[in-house]
């Protein structure tokens, strides 16, 4: 029975306590007084509690009308605050954004940047963000958005390409006079390479399209690519990153391609996020000004 209770009932029932008149209350909701009437004969048979007494003159609450009226009046309220904060929430950019995204360069410097600009822009709004390479669950770990690199999996959310991110085989010059330049991806075999989490290197020839994956062991391993461009520096070993590492490195001579034949394939860089139609203003907000922040790249 309770359940089956309309709330638009109990919100005229408390309208016409507030109010004292069935007649004030209908013109308020813009309804005929025979309407509300029936609404609230509708309520008490449900009820099965007689809530106000009528004659042609008067109108009164009973002693359980009373009680009905006032925790009604208090749980509509809450119930009010609760739509407007909902309200809110979709129309003004404030509140919380979760984010996750790969280290290196790519999230410590490139988002990082793009989160401070947002935040100078939309003060109301607070960002977490954390890096970690790993596949988080954006619903277990209450994620808003995350930031990969590479192709991703059909997991359910929406995969929104960013930018192709051009990778480079690059040494140092120090490195290359003392073991020689390597002509063929094959002979990496013979050399140092630093590595992150990828060990199998792919190549592809720019005279006859050529495709080759390589298999790599380093004597340098570590997710951060700050650490491998470092160590490359260094003449520590050949690394294989993203080119926006280490641009300036590369404009300095401090780091040069290792092979003038063979390049590699672009790797996707997206973001990743739940698919809801009801998405909160400060998150919808927020990827439009990541898309527009990376196409100006």
């Amino acid at each position: 029975m309770i359940n089956q209770i309309n709330l638009t009932d109990i919100r005229s029932f408390v309208l016409i306590a507030r109010l004292g008149n069935f007649t004030k209350a209908a013109e308020t909701l813009d309804v005929s007084r025979s309407h509300v009437s029936r609404q609230i004969s509708s309520l008490e048979k449900q009820m099965g509690v007689t809530l106000l007494i009528r004659t042609t003159r008067t109108l009164r609450l009973t002693e359980a009308g009373k009680h009905f009226y006032h925790q009604c009046e208090q749980a509509l309220h809450t119930i009010d605050q609760a739509l407007l904060s909902a309200v809110d929430d979709i129309e003004k950019v404030q509140g919380e954004i979760k984010v996750n995204c790969v280290g290196g360069y790519l999230g410590e410097v490139f988002i990082a940047d793009i989160v401070n600009a947002f935040m100078q822009q939309y003060p109301e709004v607070s960002v977490s963000l954390d890096f970690s390479s790993n596949r988080v669950d954006l619903i277990e770990e209450e994620f808003d958005i995350a930031f990969r690199m590479g192709a991703l999996e059909d997991s359910g959310f929406i995969a929104k390409k960013l930018l192709d991110i051009e990778m480079e085989t690059l040494a140092s010059p120090s490195y290359l006079a003392k073991y020689g330049r390597p002509q063929h991806p094959k002979e990496l075999a013979l050399h140092h390479c630093l590595t992150g989490s990828v060990r199998k290197w792919h190549f592809q020839s720019i005279i006859d399209n050529e495709q080759i994956d390589i298999s790599v062991k380093g004597n340098l391993q570590c997710k951060n690519g700050r650490v491998l461009v470092a160590g490359a520096i260094v003449g520590n070993g050949i690394i294989r990153v993203p080119k926006i590492y280490c641009e300036q490195e590369i404009t300095t001579k401090q780091l040069e391609p290792v092979f003038d034949k063979w390049t590699i394939p672009s790797v996707d860089f997206s973001a990743l996020y739940h698919r809801d139609r009801y998405q909160p203003k400060r998150l919808k907000t927020f990827i439009e000004f990541i898309n527009q922040a990376c196409r100006e790249k």
